[in-house]
């Protein structure tokens, strides 16, 4: 089905002789090959109207009033939806401070990303408390592409904790967490090792009160996965990183965390496909056994990317070959990509088709998160967050919520 081109859509008449009040914004981009959920229309059109898709179709009919873009034969499909990420514009949003969300969410725009979850490494109550304050500020904002906070430890294994900081690291503490999530509604996601003791109890109390739990960071075999699953974890925070797979213990063997997500068909996994994190061949792999309703793709980008940096904002790491490492090579710490090279990376190096691409950066991750309503496909009545790709996948247009990103248009 969607290595079929879609079925056509017939244009309303009423489209036609649309109200041309000028309070109302009025788009149609049109010559382009459009992704849909039903596959890709060819020469077809996107109708905007203020901050919605008004219609997707493949009839060649003008609408009175509107602003015309043409794509010119290239790919238009959904801006990405990024549900892990740490920074860029040299910004972090471990300052918990406006000026670095609006600075880091600002950069990645450019590079396709329309919807965000701002993440936190390890940290303090404190530092979560001020980013949360800022989060929600954001996120009550008009046509805000924030769509929630993500906590990415501090509930971690030590022995795994790679670029996170290793002095906020601890097991999970219900008098410190159910605070949190009593008070902030922001917090959308929340990652932790399951062997930790009290992990269980935590996975159980955070999915009641519907925030996504995820693995991250954990030496777990199979029981433990199957624990976690059955508590609430049905996640996998960057798949094959900071986590083990089939090991040995002496004379025997064991399956580790990746086999054992791999074994649980219905836990989804998020992957940093800049072709460094994991291997072409891996992200192929991945794609191949988890498939693309269950696979997704994530930057991790620290404040360094989207930037001219070279220095990375935590003293610890260094930025070399493309990639986030510490000091001491011993470890990856994040990367450096953005969305649009995610997408290159996996249909270029990983020869994973274009459509399935795509919806690994945006479909995906908008069900995972639970916002597909709204986001994730060029579908009437969803939020107007589109992008426009040259044959080489480089953005040429993003448009977030109907609004044309700052420096984006080169058509």
């Amino acid at each position: 089905m969607w290595h079929q081109e879609a079925s056509p859509v017939a244009l309303p008449h009423k489209l036609i002789k649309h109200n041309t009040n000028q309070n109302i914004m009025l788009k149609q981009i049109i010559n382009g090959k459009i992704l849909t959920p039903q596959g890709w229309m060819k020469d077809g059109s996107v109708i905007i109207r203020d901050n919605k898709i008004l219609e997707v179709t493949n009839c060649d009919l003008a609408v009175i009033g509107a602003e015309i873009i043409d794509a010119k034969g290239m790919y238009v499909v959904p801006g990405g939806v990024e549900i892990h990420i740490h920074g860029g514009g040299s910004c972090d949003f471990m300052e918990g401070t406006e000026e670095a969300f609006r600075g880091a969410i600002k950069a990645h725009m450019k590079h396709g990303t329309t919807s965000i979850f701002p993440t936190l490494s390890s940290s303090t109550v404190p530092m979560i408390e001020a980013a949360a304050e800022t989060c929600t500020k954001l996120m009550a904002e008009p046509n805000s592409p924030v769509l929630g906070l993500h906590l990415e430890g501090h509930y971690l294994n030590m022995a795994m904790a790679g670029g996170q900081l290793p002095e906020n690291i601890k097991d999970p503490d219900p008098n410190e967490y159910i605070p949190l999530v009593e008070k902030w509604d922001c917090i959308k996601r929340w990652d932790a090792a399951p062997e930790l003791p009290g992990a269980m109890q935590f996975g159980k109390y955070i999915t009641s009160k519907g925030i996504l739990a995820s693995v991250a960071h954990t030496q777990a075999e199979y029981d433990d996965i199957h624990a976690a699953r059955k508590n609430g974890y049905t996640h996998a925070t960057h798949f094959y990183n900071a986590m083990p797979g089939f090991h040995k213990r002496r004379e025997y063997k064991y399956e580790g965390t990746v086999e054992s997500i791999y074994l649980h068909d219905d836990m989804t996994v998020e992957v940093v496909a800049d072709g460094i994190h994991v291997p072409p061949t891996i992200l192929r792999l991945i794609h191949r056994i988890k498939g693309v309703e269950r696979a997704c793709v994530i930057t991790d980008a620290l404040a360094c990317a989207a930037s001219d940096s070279t220095t990375a904002f935590d003293p610890r790491v260094i930025i070399e070959d493309g990639v986030c490492k510490l000091a001491d090579r011993s470890a990856l710490a994040g990367s450096v990509a953005t969305m649009d090279r995610l997408i290159r990376t996996l249909v270029q190096k990983a020869e994973i088709p274009l459509d399935d691409a795509i919806r690994m950066a945006s479909e995906t991750p908008s069900k995972i998160m639970n916002v597909y309503d709204r986001k994730g496909s060029l579908q009437k009545d969803k939020d107007a967050d589109i992008m426009i790709l040259d044959d080489d996948l480089n953005v040429r247009a993003v448009w977030a919520m109907g609004q044309l990103v700052e420096g984006t248009y080169n058509i």
